[in-house]
């Protein structure tokens, strides 16, 4: 008897024990800590790069707003000027560069014309690269300057949704933001505009010149117009039905002769390392193509979505990196880096539209440079519906014929619009007649802008022509 009151004096405490971590056991099961419930449920990938995230656009409703990108050289400040208020709108970005080739009285004018420039003050969105950087046009230099625009433009040019990359020698064949009128036909009205943190009141009177009402006015305007064959398009207003995620880039995988006399050659760009711009040189012995990826190739002149621009300068899986530093050694590399980037990138391959959206003669096979455009080329410029052509010389006659038949721009002036009824432009900022720069009005030739839009994206084969 002894013995059974000894066993049942340490099973009691045993049993007791054994109970109270059986009850501690399920509790810890249960009721994990706020790190491991967070640390299971996040299921954080091993390689950071296995599943990349893709910044938003901006939603459709809202207006697009462009990023510019204007380069030129020696002897090119004029025409860049031109092409920058041809360009001009309060609500897009610009960035203008003249590269080292210039003189630097050259640059220095630059640099004052948008300082003198009382619009450009006023609203903030033209920038200058002050420190140029030397472009050889065959080279990679040509591909760092645009990054470097880019770089500027998302560090300080607030929301965009595309950057679009043009030289002086460019001119668009669409109006930025359309209003069927003629200079002074329309009504001047009382306004508040306002552009991001900037606001300006405009007051001015009302003026109807052609009849009772700005209505029946503007009709008026429209009529005469399409009576006399002018026509005006609206490029905001096409692309403000377009997704944002969308890159028209002209791109193919079937390089061709380019395989023999780009890819397999080995160049350097002496402009890389020195301030003096020199010819390429080339290395005698031949390199084989690559194999982590495959090459592209397509035109220089592109419009990129702001994502993709952001994927180019950070790189999340080091692509663009590899390739770009694959490219310093390749000839041309405008007309394969991004568009190599693009297509090997799976995140961005199915965003592409074949298209650059400019017209540009060529030579077959093409030639380091294009066709001079002429007035010869005007109707095949306007019936490309293209919205920018390439490329002109200084004061080539048909740039006046563009300001006149497709811009409504005076010499010397801005293109009118919503924003701007294209008083003197030579006028202080209290003078210029503002409208409401997010009121977008299309002229009567955008269907011809929006047709191209259409035909690129309703292809039945769209789906199927990314990156071949």
């Amino acid at each position: 008897m002894e013995l059974t009151i000894k066993k049942t004096k340490w099973m009691v405490p045993l049993a007791f024990a054994l109970l109270i971590s059986f009850f501690l056991i399920i509790f810890t099961l249960s009721t994990k800590t706020p790190f491991q419930k967070s640390s299971i449920q996040a299921e954080v990938p091993i390689f950071v790069e296995s599943k990349l995230h893709i910044p938003s656009t901006r939603p459709i409703s809202t207006i697009p707003k462009l990023a510019y990108l204007i380069s030129g050289s020696s002897g090119d400040g004029e025409s860049l000027k031109r092409t920058l208020k041809a360009l001009y709108h309060p609500l897009n970005q610009y960035v203008v560069h003249l590269d080292l080739e210039a003189p630097a009285d050259e640059r220095l004018e630059l640099v004052n014309f948008v300082k003198r420039e009382p619009l450009f003050v006023e609203v903030g969105n033209v920038r200058v690269v002050v420190r140029s950087n030397l472009v050889t046009y065959r080279g990679p230099t040509m591909v760092s300057n645009t990054l470097h625009a880019a770089a500027i433009l998302l560090k300080e040019g607030g929301e965009w949704d595309w950057f679009i990359n043009l030289s002086a020698s460019d001119y668009p064949l669409v109006t930025q933001d359309a209003m069927p009128t003629r200079v002074g036909e329309l009504c001047r009205v009382a306004l508040f505009v306002e552009v991001g943190n900037v606001r300006v009141v405009v007051r001015s009177d009302l003026v109807t010149y052609r009849g009772p009402t700005m209505v029946s006015n503007a009709v008026h305007a429209a009529g005469i117009l399409l009576k006399e064959g002018g026509e005006w398009i609206d490029l905001l207003h096409t692309f403000s039905t377009v997704p944002r995620e969308l890159n028209f880039i002209e791109h193919t995988s079937d390089i061709g002769w380019k395989e023999y006399h780009r890819a397999r050659p080995v160049i350097i760009d002496s402009g890389l390392y020195s301030l003096n711009k020199s010819d390429l040189f080339w290395i005698p012995q031949k390199r084989s193509m690559p194999t982590a990826f495959k090459l592209f190739t397509g035109s220089a002149w592109t419009m990129l979505s702001r994502p993709f621009m952001e994927y180019l300068l950070w790189g999340w899986d080091n692509l663009p990196r590899i390739v770009l530093m694959y490219y310093a050694n390749f000839l041309s590399t405008p007309e394969g880096y991004f568009h190599t980037v693009i297509c090997n990138a799976e995140e961005f391959r199915n965003t592409t539209v074949n298209h650059d959206l400019h017209f540009i003669s060529w030579d077959n096979p093409p030639k380091q440079h294009p066709h001079v455009l002429t007035l010869k080329d005007y109707k095949s410029m306007v019936d490309s519906n293209a919205s920018f052509a390439r490329k002109f010389r200084r004061n080539e006659p048909v740039l006046d014929k563009i300001d006149s038949e497709l811009l409504g721009r005076k010499i010397d002036g801005f293109v009118p619009g919503s924003w701007f009824d294209g008083g003197d432009a030579n006028s202080s900022i209290s003078e210029y007649i503002l409208r409401n720069i997010t009121s977008l009005r299309p002229g009567p030739g955008a269907q011809r802008m929006k047709s191209l839009i259409s035909s690129l994206l309703s292809d039945k084969d769209f789906s199927s022509k990314h990156c071949i």
